[in-house]
């Protein structure tokens, strides 16, 4: 039996072309940058995916938690049609994901939604 097609990724970009996820993994580390990529593929071929590796933050926003050598990332994403857009990451500090994350990553959502 053949496997799926995954869904694809997409990098949210500003409209000055920016894309935040990409630019905060190119200052992560190769070994952080590869345990990130090897969790959001797992989401790309196994989705829908629940917890420990993803969990539903509300409005839309869902998060891929990867661990780390002594840290947490997330990464927020999106659904749109058959894509996971990817929002925002962040290196976890406390148990709670931060409000401020979350509104960012909704805000960046809302644009991009906008924008298609």
């Amino acid at each position: 039996m053949k496997a799926e097609r995954p869904l694809s990724v997409v990098f949210y970009q500003t409209d000055s072309g920016n894309q935040p996820v990409r630019d905060w993994l190119k200052g992560l580390s190769k070994a952080d940058c590869k345990i990130i990529g090897a969790d959001i593929l797992t989401v790309q071929y196994a989705w829908p995916v629940g917890k420990p590796l993803v969990d539903h933050l509300g409005g839309g926003i869902w998060e891929v938690r990867s661990r780390l050598d002594k840290r947490i990332a997330r990464t927020l994403f999106a659904m749109v049609d058959q894509e996971i857009v990817l929002l925002h990451g962040f290196i976890k500090k406390s148990q709670k994901t931060p409000a401020e994350e979350l509104a960012l990553a909704g805000k960046r959502k809302n644009l991009y939604l906008q924008n298609i």
